[in-house]
């Protein structure tokens, strides 16, 4: 399946939390869109395995992906290694995207730095044809990606472009609370986290205002380019 944005997310919700907006417009523009999660995010402090994948269906529903794939990679523990690059890869040139967005260059976890630098690396391998990959048998061409670029997630980093979501906030939002472990439920009753609270859903909010402020909207997501960006008009920049 061909599709023109592939999203790589180290966790679960990393995708919804930083750049869902940008994923429903694209879909509403008509591009197809699938998300491969490195990980279960099964270190979470909150919620099950089992509870995740779940979670995960109803935002990829909401979201209105064309599919999702789970790598099982080690929560906290994956590597940039030959093993897991090629895990990659064959994701890659099964869906053929023209454009990726992962992980942001560092973040306060760990896991997102080294989950987008794992995307860009393999973004990159995968355009080599020595580099022989099967899925479900048969043999895969070689495929790379025209553009990476990296959402900001938890830490402020100043962006090479945003997106304008003013239309879609509130069902990025839905698409966040989809994740009912992890994020605001008041009737939830376990352990608080950083991330749990109402408060962390305005502080989101917050971040998304100031980036719409600096395009002049009213809610924006910003994202870093691993090359200059190039365009052919420039009513584009407006």
């Amino acid at each position: 399946m061909k599709v023109d944005i592939l999203c790589i997310s180290a966790h679960p919700d990393d995708i919804e939390l930083s750049c869902a907006g940008t994923v429903l417009k694209s879909i509403d523009q008509g591009k197809k869109v699938a998300i491969v999660d490195l990980t279960e995010g099964e270190l979470g402090s909150r919620g099950s395995v089992k509870e995740r994948y779940q979670e995960a269906a109803d935002a990829s529903k909401i979201l209105g992906l064309s599919d999702r794939v789970n790598l099982q990679m080690a929560d906290g523990f994956f590597e940039i290694n030959e093993e897991n690059l090629k895990r990659l890869i064959v994701q890659i040139r099964r869906f053929q995207p023209e454009i990726v967005l992962c992980n942001a260059l560092s973040d306060r976890h760990p896991d997102h730095g080294r989950g987008g630098d794992l995307a860009s690396r393999a973004c990159f391998l995968s355009g080599l044809i020595k580099i022989e990959t099967q899925y479900e048998g048969e043999k895969q061409n070689q495929w790379r990606p025209k553009a990476v670029y990296r959402y900001i997630q938890d830490r402020y980093m100043k962006p090479d472009f945003i997106v304008d979501i003013s239309e879609y906030v509130d069902q990025k939002i839905e698409s966040i609370l989809a994740y009912k472990t992890q994020f605001y439920d008041p009737n939830s009753n376990e352990i608080e986290t950083p991330i749990s609270g109402k408060d962390f859903i305005e502080f989101l909010k917050g971040r998304w205002a100031g980036f719409g402020r600096t395009i002049n909207v009213e809610y924006g997501e910003g994202f870093t380019a691993e090359r200059t960006v190039g365009i052919e008009d420039l009513n584009h920049l407006l």
